[in-house]
């Protein structure tokens, strides 16, 4: 599943076009924090070494398509996701943004409330997040972020979640 991942995102990279390069972002999270969109807290932990890609705003709502893969340091779950973001604001700005992942932990529903990983519900995940931002050079930017996995309740009635919050770098290509 580890080169899935990587090979969705080498594939997504390679095929960005320099007329309309976008950036370069990578970051590190801490995996499983416990927050009020996780139910409960995680029994992962770690953290999540985030390598992505977001292109320029497309559409006159200036929606930037983005794609990135997370590979967790302690063995627990890796994911990739696509989706699409806007940023409000320019010196120092917010970034929401919404889209689906895929990821490497159990799909399988509550089977087992004492088991040491985190039983998704789905192999599909929603991907909202949230940067909160500071452009430090005309190239670069700085943001903390915040990443959060589940499925909403759409596929079982339990739906643990994850949430994971970091920082990344940006680099305009």
């Amino acid at each position: 599943m580890k080169s899935l991942i990587l090979t969705g995102l080498a594939i997504a990279l390679a095929g960005a076009a320099p007329a309309n390069a976008g950036e370069l972002f990578g970051g590190l999270y801490v995996h499983g924090v416990d927050t009020p969109l996780s139910l409960g807290g995680s029994p992962e932990g770690g953290l999540d070494v985030q390598l992505g890609y977001r292109g320029n705003g497309v559409t006159g709502l200036k929606l930037e398509p983005y794609i990135f893969g997370a590979v967790n340091t302690s063995g627990d779950t890796n994911y990739a996701a696509i989706g699409l973001s806007r940023k409000f604001g320019d010196r120092i700005y917010i970034r929401p943004g919404v889209g689906l992942a895929i990821h490497t932990g159990s799909a399988r529903n509550f089977d087992n409330p004492f088991n040491d990983k985190i039983e998704f519900g789905s192999r599909i995940l929603f991907e909202p997040e949230l940067g909160i931002g500071f452009k430090a050079s005309e190239r670069m930017s700085i943001e903390a972020s915040w990443v959060h996995l589940s499925h909403a309740t759409l596929f079982g009635r339990q739906n643990p979640g994850i949430d994971n919050i970091g920082a990344r770098i940006n680099f305009k290509l």
